[in-house]
């Protein structure tokens, strides 16, 4: 048995490969990075070691919130307020924003809104920065951005008024059950964008033609993920209920690790403190 690494687990990292090459993922634990693509046919065991540190201020806490935060951060901190999850809720102007400095960071700065195709094709929105891990991390293998909006709000009212005609959530058991059949997203957006034309006139008017501008010129992306076979059924595996996580690796999609034995996302257990074994 070979310790690979052991520390406060973070999501893994993800780099796009070219068109041959399916993303490169490694595991992040505390400052150490541990490849994970050449470890797709081994023995593994992941070992919950009893702790959990905040993400944020590094106190320990029984029990995460909004995937690796102590209570009180989770309170306090804007990254984990309400709006994080319903942009359209910012209450930034209303002078009301937890961390107004954080917000004109992250909130107050160009979003993206697009098209991605996981288990099927939904909307979702992403600060532009965050183009493409954003897609890598909900499983897509393909995604089109199609309009680009000046606040993260702005995106929310976009996200908002084009989900009437689309999904905005992504089916977890069905994108990790093999590749989703291809689509034409961008005949997809010409269609949901003329349906939703109307409505699209009147954020405009709302806030500036130079704050909501469609991307007509975008590319489709076309992501491959490093799978060697799907499950034909879903077991969710959780460190919670087994502190010892054994199996062969078959592959990675988006943040979950597919298993013989089940499937784990590792996002959600962002700040626990993990060991790390090759059999």
């Amino acid at each position: 048995m070979l310790e690979l690494g052991r520390g406060a687990l973070s999501k893994m990292s993800a780099q796009l490969g070219s068109l041959e090459q399916p993303v490169q993922y490694a595991f992040r634990l505390g400052e150490q990075e541990v490849p994970v693509n050449p470890l797709i046919g081994q023995r593994l065991r992941l070992d919950y070691l009893g702790a959990i540190h905040c993400t944020h201020c590094a106190r320990k806490t029984k029990k995460s919130f909004s995937q690796g935060y102590c209570y009180p951060c989770f309170t306090k901190l804007a990254q984990c307020d309400t709006c994080m999850m319903s942009p359209e809720r910012c209450h930034y102007a209303a002078g009301t924003c937890r961390e107004p400095n954080w917000g004109e960071q992250f909130c107050m700065t160009d979003h993206v809104v697009y098209l991605a195709n996981s288990s099927g094709v939904k909307v979702g929105i992403t600060r532009a920065t965050q183009v493409p891990t954003r897609w890598i991390d909900q499983g897509a293998s393909q995604a089109l951005p199609i309009i680009r909006v000046s606040t993260r709000q702005q995106s929310g009212f976009v996200e908002d008024l084009l989900r009437s005609q689309v999904a905005d959530r992504t089916n977890w058991r069905a994108m990790l059950k093999g590749e989703a059949a291809a689509v034409d997203l961008r005949q997809v957006a010409e269609q949901i964008l003329g349906v939703c034309a109307e409505g699209m006139s009147e954020l405009q008017q709302r806030f500036g033609l130079q704050a909501i501008q469609p991307l007509s010129d975008a590319q489709v992306l076309d992501i491959r993920y490093p799978v060697s076979a799907y499950p034909s059924k879903i077991t969710s595996l959780d460190l919670e209920k087994t502190p010892q996580i054994e199996g062969t690796l078959l592959g990675i999609k988006g943040q979950y690790l597919i298993f013989d034995s089940g499937v784990i996302n590792i996002r959600k257990y962002t700040a626990y403190q993990l060991a790390v074994q090759q059999l």
